[in-house]
């Protein structure tokens, strides 16, 4: 199985060696952005998939895009990683609701920076179901970020309409607690932090395990 990068910044498509109608039809589907604001991207990657861009101001990267993922079936939405804020993340609650005309099943967070849960507190305020790795729930508690109400051990399996979605822990790299979200009747697959594109700077490392990195990787191929 071989996976191509989307972007710099970690959305990956899937494609097998075997003809796969869904594969083909990810490879031929042009991104196009449906939604965009000074805090805000929005850009349609597949017919049920989007990729969500919002910004975190640091000190050593500037002002850096981080990624997330929606997928939608059924007028039912999964979220991906948070924006960065809670004012991003309202601005995107709102879009799926109003545009996409679709409730929101659940947010998972990939890991516990601020690029993934930067903006939790916007969807708890709203009842939506938060679901994170059990380290990513410890390591919340431990720097005093918002906290993941529901915690999965290994993987987990959620319903988006009729189709299942999947989160799952495979080792550590760019933080103890990166998983990796995968919508199978699509072929996409979201790597978070974890997955890099060739060249692409690491980015931060203060959280990460080097030694294990690639490793793991290996194991999502």
């Amino acid at each position: 199985m071989k996976i191509k990068t989307l972007n710099t910044l970690l959305l990956l498509f899937i494609s097998f060696f075997i003809s796969n109608c869904n594969s083909q039809k990810n490879v031929s589907f042009q991104p196009k952005v449906v939604y965009k604001s000074k805090n805000l991207i929005i850009t349609q990657i597949s017919k049920n998939a989007f990729e969500h861009t919002s910004f975190l101001q640091t000190e050593s990267f500037g002002n850096v895009p981080c990624n997330g993922l929606i997928v939608r079936k059924n007028k039912e939405t999964i979220v991906f990683d948070t924006p960065t804020n809670d004012l991003s993340s309202e601005e995107l609650i709102k879009w799926i609701n109003q545009e996409l005309h679709s409730k929101i099943n659940a947010i998972i967070p990939t890991h516990f920076h601020d690029d993934c849960l930067g903006g939790l507190k916007a969807f708890h305020n709203h009842k939506i179901p938060s679901y994170s790795y059990t380290k990513t729930i410890e390591l919340a508690k431990m720097n005093n970020y918002e906290i993941p109400k529901n915690g999965f051990n290994d993987s987990i399996i959620l319903k988006v309409g009729n189709e299942n979605i999947s989160a799952k822990y495979f080792g550590e790299g760019h933080t103890k607690d990166n998983i990796i979200g995968y919508f199978p009747s699509e072929n996409i697959m979201f790597g978070g932090c974890l997955i890099k594109e060739l060249g692409a700077s690491k980015g931060y490392l203060g959280d990460a395990n080097i030694s294990t990195w690639s490793n793991t990787v290996e194991k999502v191929k």
